[in-house]
C-alpha cells in the first residue's frame, strides 16, 4: 500500500476515532520517549515523539525542523510561533492529539468566526509534506513542550537507514 493511500485512509479514519479536536494538555512526561524503532521514538501511547539528549535532537526532530521551515513557516511563523495570518502551532500542539494533527495537515481546515476566516490548505497530496508528517509533528511537539529551542538545532543524530528507506519509498526514489 502506498504512503499516499495510507495517509488518505488515516485522514478519513482518525477524526472518527477522536471524539474531539483536543486532548489533555501535553507535557514533558507524556512526550517522554519509551520505545524506539529505526531511530524514531514513540511515547507510551504509541505516538511519535522527540528525543533530545545533551543538546542533540533525534533525526526526525531535525527533519521536522527542516520540513516545517520549507512549507509551514510562511503562514505559521518561524519555529511555530504564529503570525497575523495563522495561529501559533506551539499553542495548538499543547492540546491537539496526533490523529487530529495528521487529519488537519492532510485534509486542511476552515475556521470562520468573529468576522474572520482562516483556511489551512490540505497538504495530503504534497509529498514534501505528507512523506514527513510524523517529522513535522515531532518537531512541533518538541517546540510546544519547550524541549527544543528556537532556531536550527545545533546538534542532530545521523539519519537512520529506516528514515532513508521510508523517504525513498514515499518520494518514489
Amino acid at each position: 500500500m502506498t504512503v499516499r493511500i495510507v495517509i488518505s485512509a488515516l485522514a478519513l479514519a482518525l477524526p472518527l476515532a477522536s471524539s474531539s479536536l483536543a486532548h489533555a494538555q501535553d507535557s514533558a512526561e507524556k512526550a517522554k520517549a519509551v520505545t524506539e524503532e529505526g531511530g524514531k521514538h514513540f511515547d507510551a501511547e504509541g505516538n511519535p515523539t522527540f528525543k533530545i539528549e545533551n543538546g542533540a535532537v533525534d533525526w526526525y526532530t531535525f527533519s521536522g525542523y527542516r520540513r516545517y521551515h520549507s512549507d509551514c513557516h510562511v503562514c505559521h511563523g518561524p519555529d511555530g510561533t504564529g503570525s497575523s495570518y495563522a495561529p501559533a502551532l506551539l499553542n495548538s500542539l499543547k492540546t491537539m492529539d496526533y490523529a487530529t494533527f495528521i487529519s488537519i495537515v492532510a485534509e486542511g481546515r476552515k475556521n470562520v468566526g468573529g468576522g474572520k476566516e482562516n483556511v489551512m490548505p490540505a497538504f495530503g497530496d504534497n509529498k514534501n509534506v505528507y512523506c514527513y508528517m510524523d517529522d513535522l509533528y515531532v518537531y512541533l511537539r518538541a517546540r510546544a513542550d519547550g524541549a527544543a529551542p528556537r532556531g536550527r538545532p545545533p546538534k542532530k543524530a545521523d539519519k537512520p537507514q529506516a528514515a532513508k528507506d521510508a523517504e525513498a519509498s514515499c518520494m518514489g526514489g
